[in-house]
């Protein structure tokens, strides 16, 4: 009886040792942290360039100067929104918090110049910025100006698309 005892014991103490070993510990993979202020985004005609931490505190009349173009009242709101949830999205320090932000900042930094693709077919970055940042990504496709806006545009409308309807399939099912 006693010996018995010890043998479950044994084959307890075993079972729990197996099982205490398929659980490994693996390193945490964490994107490199992006300043703000070295990412770079075109605007204006001229091929003049913006920080993403200037423009979160530019004013709306010293972004019209910068690109040579007056906001409408609907573009006035939607710049004053973005900018708004571009502020809260950098921390202290001047680092982007958003683990999206940071994702496609680090890929652009990476990539050739930032730049993707052409001004036709298919264009990463403005998909990205759709389907990763929703209608924040498409404001920022509008308020980026160069030779690529249109094309753009028009992939990070339908990368926002795509996430809406991807959300719209989750919620249903």
């Amino acid at each position: 009886m006693h010996i018995m005892k010890k043998i479950t014991f044994l084959v307890t103490l075993m079972a729990m040792t197996f099982q205490l070993s398929a659980f490994s510990v693996k390193p945490v993979h964490t994107e490199p942290k992006v300043k703000a202020s070295a990412v770079m985004i075109p605007v204006g005609k001229k091929g003049e360039a913006i920080s993403l931490y200037d423009l979160s505190v530019i004013s709306k009349a010293d972004l019209e100067r910068m690109t040579g173009q007056k906001m409408s009242l609907p573009q006035r709101l939607a710049f004053k929104g973005a900018q708004k949830k571009l502020k809260k999205s950098i921390d202290e320090q001047g680092y982007i918090k958003s683990k999206k932000l940071q994702k496609y900042f680090s890929n652009a930094q990476q990539s050739k110049g930032g730049e993707f693709d052409g001004t036709t077919g298919f264009h990463l970055g403005g998909f990205a910025l759709g389907f990763l940042l929703g209608l924040i990504g498409v404001i920022i496709a509008y308020i980026i100006n160069d030779d690529k806006k249109s094309n753009r545009v028009k992939w990070s409308w339908l990368g926002f698309a795509i996430w809406i309807g991807i959300l719209l399939i989750a919620v249903v099912l």
